[in-house]
């Protein structure tokens, strides 16, 4: 790397932490205030929501990251281009060349990295988001109860509500249960509590001591009131009610699917590195602009550009879900169209400024 690659390689890579900060943190901002508006807190628990927030942010760098390094492209030789850096480089004899071969040495790497977290961390992480959610979602599960408060689910018509509980022991007290059933309302009423673990696989057991079932029968059927010692009612397992999910399935179980929905999942991971580095070369000639020229209007101009972009893969990745467009091309005929682009648009490039050392 020569002492000018290396001088717009640094100018373009100081903007990109700051962007990438910038954005990492808006979205951890948007998911934390969207988790607390559902009161995942209550389900969860405040460690177990940020540990959500942080995966939930993880997928989101395989977009994050490019749009950082797109815009900090933009800044970069946009800067150069309004103090008039540019032009003296071109003055003289520095070839446009140069200019994405600097580029290329942060986009390369910033791709790889990019290419790592969609095939890897994006699995991964859409692995572990699945189990916390289904974890904040399970209906007996009395870990994430807090003492006086009702919980409730719309789709079974339970509804749980204990009036104490040891944190620390996990033993309850004065517990009401509350279930619609197909032939019947089912009230159950216990003074204490205690949810065992799961053991050799099966399913985690609550335990309900000295307490009273009250069914009330639909239709000519006499209602029932029975009497316990103890009662045991299995709580579903977390991992098994997720079932299978394409975006956590590893990338090599993906290879080997045929089904569209997973074709396109790989097609979409495969793709990232790709797209990162196109965008990264598309953000050159984006960058043009005069001394007198407003940076705002080309940042305008390039999030549009962006935007668009995204939003045609999203749907060319669609299409392939719903069997529209087949495995091949698949989704890479629009990354066929964006190294097209890319070609017209640098073309100018290859024919300014003479070679020099």
């Amino acid at each position: 790397m020569t002492k000018i690659e290396r001088y717009i390689f640094l100018e373009v890579l100081k903007p990109l932490a700051a962007v990438l900060g910038i954005l990492v943190g808006l979205f951890a901002c948007f998911s934390s205030a969207r988790y607390l508006a559902e009161a995942i807190t209550e389900t969860l628990g405040l460690a177990l929501m940020l540990k959500l927030v942080f995966l939930k942010t993880v997928i989101a760098l395989e977009v994050l990251v490019p749009v950082a390094l797109y815009v900090s492209i933009i800044i970069g030789l946009g800067r150069m281009h309004r103090d008039q850096e540019i032009i003296a480089m071109r003055a003289a004899g520095i070839r446009g060349t140069r200019i994405i071969r600097a580029i290329l040495w942060v986009a390369i790497p910033v791709g790889l990295i990019v290419g790592l977290l969609s095939v890897i961390g994006r699995p991964l992480a859409y692995a572990d988001s699945y189990l916390l959610d289904a974890r904040a979602n399970a209906e007996l599960n009395t870990d994430r109860f807090q003492a006086g408060r009702f919980y409730g689910n719309e789709d079974s018509g339970r509804v749980v509500y204990i009036n104490k509980k040891n944190e620390s022991s996990g033993q309850m007290s004065e517990i009401f249960h509350y279930i619609d059933k197909h032939d019947a309302k089912e009230i159950i009423v216990s003074t204490r509590a205690t949810q065992q673990a799961a053991q050799d696989g099966l399913r985690n057991e609550l335990h309900l001591f000295d307490g009273t079932i009250h069914r009330l029968m639909y239709g000519e059927e006499k209602d029932e009131v029975i009497t316990f010692e103890k009662l045991v009612l299995y709580i579903d397992n977390a991992e098994e009610d997720i079932g299978y999910k394409r975006k956590a399935a590893a990338t090599v179980d993906l290879i080997h699917s045929e089904e569209a929905n997973d074709v396109a999942e790989l097609q979409w991971r495969l793709s990232r590195p790709l797209a990162t580095l196109l965008l990264a070369l598309i953000a050159v000639p984006l960058s043009k602009s005069s001394p007198r020229q407003g940076r705002n209007e080309k940042i305008f101009t390039a999030a549009m550009i962006f935007a668009l972009y995204y939003n045609i893969s999203g749907l060319a990745r669609t299409w392939v879900e719903q069997g529209v467009v087949g495995s091949f091309p698949g989704i890479w005929w629009l990354q066929v169209v964006l190294v097209v682009l890319v070609a017209i648009m640098l073309l100018p490039e290859f024919r300014t400024g003479r070679r020099v050392p």
